[in-house]
């Protein structure tokens, strides 16, 4: 069965959504009919109303706090061509069997084509490792088991996933914007990615776009409570994220989250 074929199958969504006030039909839903929003949309924003209880029944979240506090301590992303000094990162990279069994890989290098990056791209950027607690923690287990599952039913087989996670902190100053997708509207090279929010402080804005391969709008919304996230077929939607402001300019003001790319390595 072909990749297009392999995502197109799955159950009807009988629950709905909202998408800055518009009501369409979604997923307030469990996996499997989430799975078949996103082979029929591209895309799914799913709320933390849904999100949490998601990932509380698939694992444990019992070191969520110092999770969520791990963020408060991701070094200066110093890769930015367009010199910005509003990104921090750390980044960790994993491989799940067919099986749904974790391994977390030697620390290696982020690399994109200019193809899919343009901005930053065609280098091999040697990010900070995620904290080996956080990244080996019960929380990001959880959240790899989850969508490790939920990305192969949609593209069942006896590969392995390459999964990339990285901790992205964007900030926001008196005159100057954070930028949480500085190269635009984009897709990242992979089958599948996860957005998930874990915080966001005194900021405005930082809405979520969705565009089909051919430029033609396909939703806009904004992540706002912890645990709010969206999902992506990677090959068939393009994403981007509008700049944040700080609301009150004399406090900090950031915008914290988790994103998780998903792809399929062939099996041996």
């Amino acid at each position: 069965m072909d990749v297009a074929a392999r995502r197109t199958t799955g159950e009807a969504a009988d629950a709905r959504f909202r998408y800055n006030g518009l009501m369409r039909e979604a997923a307030v839903l469990p996996v499997t009919p989430l799975a078949s929003v996103i082979a029929r949309e591209g895309y799914a924003l799913v709320p933390a109303a849904t999100m949490h209880p998601l990932l509380a029944s698939s694992g444990p979240l019992s070191d969520w706090v110092a999770f969520e506090r791990s963020w408060d301590d991701l070094p200066l992303d110093t890769y930015m061509a367009d010199g910005g000094r509003y990104r921090r990162r750390r980044h960790a990279v994993y491989s799940i069997g067919a099986g749904g069994a974790i391994v977390r890989e030697a620390h290696q290098p982020h690399y994109q084509s200019r193809d899919y990056n343009p901005l930053n791209g065609g280098i091999a950027r040697w990010f900070e490792p995620i904290a080996a607690g956080v990244g080996e923690g019960p929380s990001m287990r959880t959240i790899l088991g989850l969508h490790g599952s939920l990305f192969r039913r949609m593209m069942p087989g006896s590969g392995a996933w390459r999964v990339e996670a990285h901790q992205f902190r964007i900030e926001a100053r008196r005159g100057e914007s954070g930028l949480p997708t500085p190269e635009g509207m984009h897709r990242d090279g992979v089958d599948y990615a996860l957005v998930l929010l874990i915080n966001r402080r005194n900021i405005g804005s930082g809405t979520t776009t969705i565009h089909a391969l051919d430029g033609v709008p396909l939703g806009a919304f904004t992540l706002t409570d912890p645990f709010d996230a969206a999902l992506v077929d990677d090959a068939r939607v393009y994403h981007g994220v509008t700049p944040v402001e700080a609301v009150n300019p004399d406090l900090p003001a950031y915008r914290d989250v988790l994103v998780v790319t998903f792809r399929m390595t062939p099996a041996p």
